[in-house]
């Protein structure tokens, strides 16, 4: 589980292999992640957009952008958490994502909060060790 805080709110990342609806002989390797965010502070809070980079194991980069998550954009009182599950593939067999969430206080102050880079690892990486 990888995991970070800005401004009180947590959040944690847990990406899983999905075999089942991979196919290493076609260059498809698929992931799910689910992430959970946490309000650990005072004021209530709204997600009101996401910002992926996706990066491959070649190095190659994919930016996502879109309002909210999974269809949502929650709103995070004091002590509340939400957690959904999405996924990605990649064409290597292994990767990294990091983003952020644009959040927005009852005020209407708009801040980001980080989502922690998180490896996507399948068993089809090789490793080599010098």
């Amino acid at each position: 589980m990888y995991s970070e805080s800005t401004r009180s709110i947590r959040v944690s990342v847990e990406p899983r292999y999905l075999p089942d609806q991979s196919d290493p002989a076609e260059g498809r390797y698929l992931w799910s992640y689910t992430v959970r965010i946490e309000n650990q502070g005072g004021e209530t809070v709204q997600l009101r957009t996401r910002h992926w980079q996706i990066t491959d194991a070649l190095g190659r980069r994919q930016e996502v952008r879109g309002a909210g998550v999974v269809g949502e954009q929650p709103v995070l009182t004091p002590g509340a958490a939400f957690e959904y599950t999405s996924g990605t593939p990649l064409p290597t067999p292994s990767g990294i994502m990091v983003g952020s969430y644009r959040m927005v206080t009852a005020d209407g102050e708009p801040f980001d909060v980080r989502i922690p880079a998180f490896s996507l690892d399948s068993p089809h990486q090789q490793r080599c060790l010098q």
